[in-house]
């Protein structure tokens, strides 16, 4: 008789949460590790204006994007948009991509890694470097271990700048 796999339950209460740049929080739902690589989920809230990852891809991994609230401004290739409450934009791997809370709103957004590795760490790291407590150059340099290559964009810095 085979085994059936178990649920994976996260409560808000007892969630993970960690403070990035520019008062942004980062709550830690579900890493691969316990979703049998299924998936990695997160929930981040950003300041109105605030930014979230600057633009990079994935070589293993599709991310989602679901704004639970708020807008969200996100590149996709070379194209800026702006999602509303209820949006979702699914990145395909490979695609360079950013996003951010859009000038004049904050955001709650829900990010989905299908299939995934785990990222949690990564997460951390970026904790420890908005505190002090980590070299900012170590974020380029674990790029290969996280699947995160960072990319420059001329649509996402003129979008960011209001251009």
């Amino acid at each position: 008789m085979s085994t059936a796999p178990s649920a994976v339950v996260t409560r808000a209460a007892t969630a993970e949460t960690l403070a990035h740049a520019q008062h942004s929080v980062m709550t830690l739902l579900a890493d691969a590790s316990a979703t049998g690589g299924a998936l990695s989920v997160t929930r981040s809230t950003f300041p109105d204006g605030g930014d979230g990852a600057p633009p990079h891809f994935h070589t293993g991994a599709a991310e989602s994007l679901f704004v639970i609230a708020g807008r969200l401004q996100v590149l996709t290739g070379d194209e800026v948009v702006v999602l509303e409450a209820g949006d979702l934009v699914s990145l395909p791997a490979g695609l360079p991509h950013a996003f951010g809370a859009a000038p004049g709103a904050d955001a709650d957004v829900l990010a989905v890694f299908t299939p995934a590795a785990d990222r949690f760490d990564y997460y951390r790291l970026l904790e420890r470097v908005t505190a002090g407590e980590a070299d900012p150059a170590e974020i380029p340099a674990s790029g290969e271990r996280y699947d995160n290559h960072y990319v420059a964009s001329e649509a996402w810095r003129r979008a960011r700048a209001g251009e």
